[in-house]
């Protein structure tokens, strides 16, 4: 085992643990003053924190020394193809199966099949959700190619938000600017965000500063578009049935 996979493994440890002690402190505090669980409840949450503690410093290690030079150099090679238009499709690609795998989504879409008791399915959201990023993620490769502006596609998505926001319910209103947040999670930020910077690099007339970045707007905003999409599609279906 190449022992640099863990070179500065300890200040990432210091990190998550100042991370995580806040969380930790109030949850002692509402125990104390409020919460009153039994013994075997506050063994439990406690495993499950030492295993968060790990589990964050052991993916945060992995991305400085795994996801981010891997994402840059597969940037660097797609972007220097003669045929980089492929970059398009592939991003598609790349943005649906980083949703489809992202955990904070996973949990999002098991809390809305919960609360509204199987009208919103999780399978539902969770395509809707990766085929949402994956447009905004081929839009964002598209835009390296091209070179316009950023505002192109944030001013009109947003008034495209605003008048979709009068025409689904209060719901999926709800549901989808929570979704914009949960979509820019740890795979698709330290992945994908890598490949766009290293093909900005070699992409001629490009910065990766400038045309890098920005990526991560368009994402939050695609699964805000989809949802709200698929709750005016619910509420077609939903006067379609009453009219039948």
């Amino acid at each position: 085992m190449n022992i640099t996979i863990f070179e500065g493994f300890t200040e990432v440890l210091v990190e998550v643990f100042f991370a995580l002690l806040p969380l930790l402190v109030f949850f002692l505090v509402f125990q104390f003053f409020f919460l009153k669980l039994e013994k075997e409840k506050i063994i439990n949450i406690g495993k499950g924190m030492v295993l968060s503690f790990f589990g964050l410093a052991l993916f945060l290690q992995g991305v400085h020394v795994g996801f981010f030079p891997a994402g840059e150099l597969m940037g660097e090679v797609l972007g220097g193809l003669s045929y980089n238009w492929i970059l398009i499709p592939i991003g598609f690609v790349l943005g649906f199966v980083a949703t489809f795998a992202e955990p904070a989504v996973r949990i999002l879409n098991e809390q809305v099949e919960k609360v509204s008791g199987g009208y919103i399915s999780e399978r539902v959201m969770l395509y809707t959700l990766s085929i949402g990023v994956g447009v905004s993620i081929a839009l964002s490769m598209l835009r390296i190619l091209v070179g316009f502006s950023l505002w192109y596609y944030i001013i009109p998505g947003y008034i495209l938000a605003v008048i979709l926001l009068f025409l689904s319910s209060n719901t999926f209103s709800a549901i989808a600017f929570d979704s914009g947040g949960v979509a820019t999670g740890p795979m698709t930020v330290t992945f994908i965000l890598a490949i766009a910077v290293g093909v900005a690099s070699v992409t001629e007339g490009r910065d990766p500063l400038m045309d890098g970045f920005g990526m991560i707007a368009l994402v939050a905003l695609a699964p805000i578009l989809s949802v709200l999409i698929l709750g005016v599609l619910f509420e077609r279906q939903g006067r379609e049935s009453n009219e039948t």
